[in-house]
């Protein structure tokens, strides 16, 4: 099982968009540099009043499919 460590940080007004569908995925910079999108619905038992804010360790098999994902 391969993982990846990033640091996301959205705002209320940027999830309401993922969450409504207008925006689907998450685009970010990993720890070790690489570039990393990620469907957005992954985060959603992380989100409070204030958006979502932290680091994540995004778990995934060798074929890149996700399989979990835990707040840091």
């Amino acid at each position: 099982m391969q993982q990846i460590i990033v640091d996301v940080d959205i705002s209320p007004d940027e999830w309401i968009k993922l969450y409504e569908g207008t925006a689907t995925d998450v685009h970010t910079t990993a720890r070790d540099g690489r570039s990393v999108r990620f469907p957005a619905r992954i985060l959603s038992r992380f989100y409070l009043k204030d958006g979502i804010r932290g680091s994540f360790r995004i778990f995934f098999d060798d074929a890149g499919k996700f399989t979990s994902i835990e707040r840091l």
